[in-house]
């Protein structure tokens, strides 16, 4: 059951809430109450995953040896030592 709630804030919060929401193809009331359902059940960290990032799995094959720290750091040293 949907019901009417006022609110009275800022109008420069209220305008750029707008233009977020039309960015997002969706109302203000929705993007309202998706924050307002969010904040009284948030879900667990990492429970949802989108089917774009299931799809993505087992992309790539990273051998166990491979140390991802060492070649993170390895690829900062080089990109910033120039």
């Amino acid at each position: 059951m949907n019901t009417k709630l006022t609110l009275k804030l800022d109008q420069r919060v209220i305008e750029g809430a707008k233009t977020y929401a039309k960015k997002k193809e969706t109302s203000l009331s929705k993007l309202i109450e998706n924050y307002l359902d969010f904040i009284i059940e948030p879900k667990e960290k990492g429970s949802e995953i989108t089917p774009f990032v299931k799809s993505l799995s087992g992309v790539l094959d990273l051998s166990k040896t491979v140390d991802i720290k060492k070649e993170y750091k390895k690829h900062l040293t080089k990109k910033y030592s120039k």
